[in-house]
């Protein structure tokens, strides 16, 4: 059967190098065939290729189907530019728990319908920051364009990669808005996580049609019909039509596809309404300027037409619009429904902005679209540059990179020891680790961070209330009334042996214990409220280090509470220090200014005097360690007589020590700050 087939078929070369001059050769007559007849010999080839491989065809033969069925998907993924109808087009995420195989089923997908060929295509295809590669995970949500014929009519599929990890949850939020179903995978050896909750929960907020993928079924330990019964208990989704895969094997990705058409509605029809497009996400190109990706809600753009940007207020001639599919493709026109980018030698990072509405400048729309609900930053923390020239060059850059990352905010700051800097605002530690390590890469600036910090609100006694992201702004103790400070809800997820080892971390950082429940036979659920600061440290660290890597949290604000909150102060020969001043609960002070003031006695270089580091609050020591002046041996020529003589060398030795120490300045080198503020990211 399979060789007839092949022979039939003849070489896969024959329909990818039209150059016959014979009319009725069967070059001419295959590439004149519709692609939905293609996809019917590649469905057929892909059958007799998998009964080859269990069977007895000679290796060769199924090598040269497996490259007929590449070319096949290769002339598909080549056409997917040309239109189809609005109720043929489909928009749809991926969303996950991180680790959970997100880019790998893109791949895949990209893969099988042709958007990539075999020669181009390389893991996480779709991540393509150094950054996301090294680490393995996946930081930006990045669109991709695909044709996909299905009962021989050709459908459109837009596809969004979203980020697992909590900290990128806003690109999570974004991407949502723009599809109209999602796609919700699910390790088969790991099941529910704590991000699949609340991928799930921004999805059902969107209103967005689900379809459950149960991923990595080929794994040794993979349970699917355990991970079933989770999502089903767990979710509360139905899982009669969910669909079983193994993205890395290839297996389920046909069904995926099939599920994707069927089951995820169109985007309603408008395009005969004025045009009015959201944009989810922005970068700036040196040359080009800023680039917008968007999604056209209503009606319809044209390569020339001249657009304006409802926020702003500005206008500019779109010099260039296209797809993406994944690499940008220029097009003539894009209608409603459809995914793509804009490119109008926009310089100003600020007039086009994420949540931003454009419509046209000759048929303007009534009305802004709704947007995006602004970011809340969790954690603060003070960039600055080493070197005081790149100031400047820091503020480009920020500005810049939030146009990629529109949860990023910032302010000037000022320190006496570091200079003028920002303080910037993140959606958890990772999130800042990354814009971090983004800004020394793509922009070559040299920083350095303070401590992770919240944001306190302080009543004071003439009935004001301030916001203090910063130990300097907090008030004086006579003018505080009280001090509250944010607190998370956090959900641990762990496997049964772990929960008294969660427990245990959980009420060291001040948690209040809520609930306990099993969502299946060895995982249970612990919720726990405590202070966000008590988390921006070094929590998840310790939650995985104590769990062996298989528990996962999930958190989110829950408002402020008033606690026993002080300044801890680091003075230095009685002056104090301010970028060392830490807000702490009074119960943690002794402990974190004990650290505090050993480590600098470490790091400061001694003087000609003795340099009291003491720990204090308000006036308070609690803490104190001595640096021991530098001495000369004023007795070294005494090699004999009275001991007065002496005590007399020694005196007056004293008394110059004493002057200088009234008249002394200790300057605290670089280094001792940088050291004592990683020394603070691992006590507090």
């Amino acid at each position: 059967m399979a060789m007839a087939y092949a022979m039939d078929l003849s070489p896969p070369t024959f329909f990818l190098s039209p150059t016959s001059s014979s009319s009725s050769s069967p070059l001419r007559r295959l590439s004149s065939l519709p692609i939905s007849t293609l996809h019917r010999h590649s469905n057929r080839k892909l059958q007799i290729l998998c009964q080859a491989t269990a069977g007895t065809q000679p290796q060769s033969q199924s090598s040269n189907l497996s490259d007929a069925n590449s070319k096949l998907s290769a002339r598909s993924g080549r056409d997917r530019l040309l239109k189809v109808p609005i109720s043929k087009v489909r928009n749809f995420s991926i969303i996950a728990h991180i680790d959970h195989g997100k880019s790998t089923l893109a791949d895949k997908l990209l893969q099988v319908t042709g958007t990539v060929q075999n020669r181009d295509m390389k893991e996480q295809f779709l991540d393509n920051m150094d950054l996301e590669r090294e680490r393995g995970i996946t930081i930006k949500l990045q669109a991709a364009r695909m044709r996909y014929v299905y009962e021989d009519t050709p459908y459109c599929l837009n596809l969004i990669d979203t980020p697992g990890h909590v900290d990128f949850s806003y690109e999570v939020s974004r991407s949502l808005a723009a599809c109209e179903g999602a796609l919700l995978v699910v390790d088969a050896s790991q099941g529910v996580e704590a991000q699949t909750l609340a991928n799930v929960y921004l999805a059902l907020e969107n209103n967005l049609e689900i379809i459950p993928v149960v991923n990595k079924i080929d794994l040794p330990g993979a349970e699917p019909e355990q991970v079933l019964r989770e999502i089903e208990e767990v979710i509360g989704l139905d899982c009669s039509k969910a669909i079983l895969c193994s993205a890395k094997e290839g297996i389920g990705i046909t069904e995926i596809l099939n599920a994707i058409v069927e089951r995820i509605p169109p985007p309603p029809e408008t395009a005969d309404k004025p045009f009015r497009a959201l944009i989810f996400d922005s970068y700036y190109d040196p040359y080009r300027g800023v680039i917008v990706y968007f999604r056209v809600i209503d009606g319809k753009v044209k390569k020339g037409d001249r657009i304006l940007f409802m926020a702003s207020g500005k206008d500019y001639f779109a010099d260039e619009i296209g797809v993406l599919s994944p690499n940008q493709i220029q097009v003539d026109e894009l209608y409603a429904g459809e995914v793509g980018y804009i490119s109008a030698s926009i310089r100003s990072v600020a007039d086009a902005r994420v949540g931003d509405t454009i419509t046209n400048f000759s048929r303007k729309a009534e009305s802004s679209l709704p947007g995006y609900e602004e970011a809340t930053p969790m954690v603060f923390c003070g960039l600055f540059p080493v070197d005081a020239d790149q100031f400047p060059d820091l503020r480009d850059a920020l500005e810049k990179l939030q146009l990629n990352d529109a949860a990023l905010k910032f302010e000037p700051e000022t320190s006496s020891a570091m200079g003028f800097g920002f303080r910037c605002g993140f959606l958890g530690l990772l999130h800042m680790e990354i814009v971090q390590e983004r800004l020394e890469r793509e922009y070559n600036l040299n920083l350095i961070t303070t401590a992770p910090s919240v944001v306190y609100k302080v009543h004071t006694v003439n009935g004001d209330t301030t916001m203090c992201s910063n130990p300097s702004l907090l008030p004086q103790p006579g003018l505080r009334k009280s001090v509250e400070e944010p607190y998370v809800k956090i959900e641990l997820l762990t496997p049964k042996d772990y929960i008294g080892a969660l427990m245990e971390l959980a009420q060291d950082r001040r948690g209040e214990f809520k609930e306990m429940k099993y969502i299946a036979e060895n995982r249970a659920s612990l919720l726990y409220e405590l202070p966000l600061a008590e988390m921006v440290g070094d929590f998840f660290d310790q939650l995985k280090s104590r769990t062996k890597g298989y528990a996962s949290m999930e958190y989110s604000v829950i408002g402020y509470r008033e606690s026993d909150l002080i300044k801890l102060d680091i003075l230095i020969n009685a002056e104090l220090v301010e970028p060392l001043s830490t807000i702490v609960h009074r119960d943690k002070a002794y402990s974190v200014g004990r650290a505090l003031t050993q480590k600098l006695k470490e790091l400061i270089p001694r003087q000609m005097f003795k340099v009291p580091i003491q720990a204090c609050i308000g006036s308070k020591v609690i803490a104190s360690e001595a640096l021991s002046a530098i001495r000369k041996d004023v007795l070294a020529k005494c090699y004999g007589g009275d001991i007065s003589r002496k005590k007399k060398l020694l005196k007056k030795q004293a008394a110059g020590k004493k002057r200088m120490k009234a008249i002394g300045r200790v300057d605290v080198p670089q280094e001792a700050f940088m050291a004592v503020l990683k020394l603070e990211k691992e006590v507090l």
